[in-house]
């Protein structure tokens, strides 16, 4: 990592001074100097990966709670829960576009070093899914955005244009089909790979599932692409087991702990007041679903000392209940003791106590969701048979919608196990075989289901950003928007993300151009697919 850091200041400094100095090239070069010749391309890729990989506050602040996965009284939470701005609400607008942009930059570092050498092959298709799995996310979350001439600071571009979420779309798509395709499974693959470890043979099947949630994306606005490149990939070989899920493993010890888990666990009112949603858990329960002990709880104890405290709880099934979003501690008309089937306060355990508003409500499991070393879920197999069961339902060459779905539903509980190292949300395995028989796909309900369950495994999976692009998407679950004095979107729930502040004077000019384009800078503007 020392010569990555290293190198990436030398050429800056490159670039800085190129031009100033003439004659100087023997006198000034230090013999000593670190070059691409000497940088291992293949560390750029780890870094990359755990900085896009590891969210934390931007997706728990404001994409967990608008899709209603999570529900929050704390005030620093009303960004997502409320929709009203608390906390440190300018400076984590940005962190989504920050981290993709960081992440990119390493990519876009790494495929010029190995520009043009045959060796690296495989690593600079891998380099290529990578940058459209990281556009992806910027441009769901902001609409139009640097695509084109982005990470070219090196070349001059410093105000790069804004391209239009369609024509990125189109890239990304033809990209992945080019790269995906040229994936060797007889060379070697990346070496410093916090995914698969280097198996090409995955990486293959990243590929073509990315193809397939982008195609997905464009089910509104262009049906025939959509197809197009949804048979593409169901052709090409997507994943097909939750072994190709892909994910990154956090590493607490060496730096690089769950950014998700250290939010709950290193502030004592994130912990006690940050629960899973009524929305998620009442539609949990309706179908007796048997992941509900598997990522809820409830503490162990009554009052507040109790629901303070950093340990497992209790996961019995019939005493979890989802908090309603929209709800606070004030004390006012708004107070969560006048939420709708208020369970009341969870008793005071002796007379230094006091109760706890919240203690009846469910949490998410301590030892799942609080785990430092936890895992970040990037894409699943899950939510790829669930998008092919979607493609099926609308008629393309994607296989049996019912094969699918069934696919899906017994993967998505499957997979709990794999956000932690040492498995903690298990799910008994007659148990999914049981409920996935009793929930076969109806073809008269069938995006329904399909995308009811991709809002549990998303959210279940701590991928808010994904449950909210989906939402978006397809409309499912059917939220109904909170109502709270002050809000940024006049009561609607946010389809976008506004664009960082900092663009009105880095990049002025081509942000107005964005900004006319989409029609607004807003909370509620829609982005290109959003219909």
């Amino acid at each position: 990592m020392k010569k990555r850091l290293i190198y990436s200041c030398l050429v800056m400094g490159a670039s800085l001074f190129a031009g100033c100095t003439k004659n100087f090239d023997k006198i000034n070069t230090d013999p000593n100097q670190t070059t691409a010749a000497l940088i291992n391309p293949n560390f750029f890729v780890s870094q990359s990966q755990i900085n896009f990989s590891n969210p934390g506050y931007a997706q728990l602040l404001f994409q967990s709670m608008w899709v209603q996965g999570l529900a929050g009284t704390e005030g620093y939470y009303s960004n997502g829960d409320k929709y009203v701005q608390g906390g440190s609400f300018g400076s984590y607008l940005p962190q989504t576009w920050n981290e993709c942009y960081n992440a990119g930059t390493l990519i876009y570092e790494m495929k010029s070093v190995i520009k043009g050498n045959a060796a690296y092959a495989n690593l600079d298709n891998c380099g290529t899914i990578l940058l459209a799995l990281y556009e992806e996310r910027v441009t769901d979350a902001y609409g139009d955005c640097p695509y084109s001439q982005a990470y070219q600071a090196k070349a001059g571009i410093y105000t790069p244009i804004f391209d239009k979420q369609q024509t990125i779309y189109t890239t990304i798509l033809s990209q992945l089909a080019t790269a995906t395709a040229a994936l060797d499974v007889s060379k070697a693959g990346p070496t410093s790979d916090l995914f698969y470890g280097g198996d090409v043979s995955k990486w293959k099947k990243l590929g073509y599932s990315l193809m397939l949630r982008a195609a997905m994306r464009l089910t509104k606005v262009d049906p025939t692409t959509a197809q197009k490149y949804a048979e593409m990939a169901y052709n090409g070989g997507a994943m097909a087991s939750i072994a190709d899920d892909a994910k990154v493993l956090c590493d607490n010890t060496n730096g690089n702990g769950n950014a998700d888990a250290q939010t709950l666990v290193n502030n004592t009112p994130d912990f006690v007041q940050v629960r899973w949603s009524n929305t998620l858990i009442s539609y949990l329960q309706s179908t007796n679903d048997p992941r509900i002990p598997a990522v809820a709880e409830i503490s162990a104890g009554t009052g507040l000392a109790a629901n303070s405290t950093y340990a497992p709880g209790i996961n019995t099934p019939n005493l979890q209940i989802g908090m309603p979003n929209g709800y606070d501690l004030n004390g006012g008309p708004t107070d969560i003791s006048h939420a709708p089937n208020y369970p009341g306060p969870s008793p005071a355990a002796s007379s230094t106590d006091a109760p706890a508003p919240l203690g009846k409500y469910s949490r998410p499991r301590f030892s799942v969701y609080d785990d430092l070393n936890g895992a970040n879920m990037i894409l699943t197999y899950g939510e790829t048979e669930l998008l092919f069961a979607e493609a099926a339902s609308r008629g393309w060459a994607t296989g049996v919608a019912a094969t699918h779905y069934a696919n899906a539903l017994a993967a998505d509980m499957q997979e709990l196990v794999e956000l932690n190292a040492t498995p903690q949300a298990v799910v008994d395995p007659t148990s999914i075989a049981v409920y996935v028989a009793a929930h076969p796909l109806l073809p008269a309900t069938a995006l329904q289901q399909i995308n009811m369950e991709y809002f549990v495994e998303a959210c279940t999976s701590f991928d808010f950003n994904e449950a909210w692009n989906n939402w978006k998407r397809s409309g499912y679950p059917a939220l109904v928007p909170v109502v709270y004095p002050g809000q940024f979107t006049n009561g609607s729930i946010p389809r976008r993300i506004e664009y960082p502040a900092s663009l009105t004077s880095t990049n002025p000019a081509n942000y107005a151009a964005a900004v006319a384009s989409m029609g607004g800078d807003t909370f509620i503007t829609k982005v290109w697919w959003d219909k």
